[in-house]
């Protein structure tokens, strides 16, 4: 089946739901210039169309969804109080859009923590994977970011990873029963940082050896790590379950700095990927003439034949 028509028919059943009901989809329909979905399942965030939508976080939602768009990518949504929570879920059952991953952060995720091996960070880690397990089920999500922190320095590197290791096993008990899947994320903001390349983490998932314990690739990210990106993801693919945007440098919508995006959306497309890529970036140019250039990005990104 091809990408565009899987992304279609995930979304029918909840937009004629909706419509069945009497309410409209959004106030935005009519001025919207692309009826399509894409080839792949781009997940805007919010705030990323607030010019267009207004502050609104439900609004937002279903501008994206006027737009083509059908999933959203929420990192923050563990830290959102429990009834914008359900809110956010209710909407998205509605327009018949998925739900991309959320952080699980307890605080330890930009410091010293699970590498350490300590059980004060492990229990925080655990109790973390357990709020996410509800956060989740509220809003039907089914991938979450997680961060194991930074290096210590006072430990051998193996046992660093040994650590890591042990506390993710025991993070994937609490999530497998639910089908949530953790993805691993490799970052470049800081050399502080234990997980930083795409075969590191494809080690771990391995030595973890769960369904829900796999990778994020932010495609961002490992631009500025290692590069060669179609080859080094070939290499990892089969621990792929997530993927994330953002143009290097800049960290803007593809085609505002380097990377070839319409060639490794391709790629991902004749992987038969069918999973979400978290639009993780910021707007190129500021307002609503931003967010149109944003959009108009992504089409063309997307342009490759399908």
């Amino acid at each position: 089946m091809k990408r565009r028509n899987f992304i279609k028919n995930l979304s029918l059943s909840g937009a004629v739901a909706s419509l069945a009901g009497g309410s409209s989809i959004s106030a935005f329909a009519k001025a919207n210039e692309y009826e399509d979905t894409f080839n792949l399942d781009y997940a805007p965030h919010f705030g990323m169309f607030k010019g267009h939508a207004g502050e609104d976080l439900i609004d937002q939602l279903k501008f994206m969804y006027d737009q083509g768009f059908r999933s959203l990518e929420d990192n923050g949504l563990l830290g959102r109080p429990t009834d914008v929570q359900e809110k956010i879920g209710e909407n998205l059952e509605k327009l018949g859009m998925r739900m991309g991953v959320f952080v699980v952060d307890g605080g330890d995720n930009w410091k010293v923590s699970l590498t350490s091996g300590k059980k004060e960070f492990v229990d925080t880690f655990l109790k973390t994977c357990r709020d996410s397990v509800e956060a989740a089920k509220r809003v039907n999500a089914k991938w979450a970011t997680v961060v194991p922190g930074f290096f210590e320095r006072n430990l051998p590197i193996g046992i660093q990873t040994g650590n890591v290791i042990e506390a993710l096993k025991r993070g994937a008990e609490i999530f497998e029963p639910h089908g949530l899947t953790m993805v691993l994320e490799p970052l470049s903001d800081t050399p502080e940082l234990f997980l930083r390349h795409s075969d590191q983490t494809y080690a771990i998932c391995k030595a973890v050896g769960s369904p829900s314990c796999k990778i994020l690739y932010d495609i961002y990210h490992m631009q500025k790590n290692e590069g060669n990106l179609i080859s080094n993801m070939e290499k990892c693919w089969d621990e792929i379950a997530y993927i994330q945007i953002g143009d290097n440098p800049g960290r803007k919508e593809p085609g505002t700095g380097e990377i070839n995006y319409q060639k490794v959306f391709e790629y991902i497309d004749s992987k038969g990927f069918t999973g979400i890529l978290g639009m993780e970036h910021g707007n190129a140019l500021p307002g609503v003439e931003g967010e149109k250039a944003l959009i108009a990005a992504y089409r063309k990104a997307d342009s490759f034949k399908s």
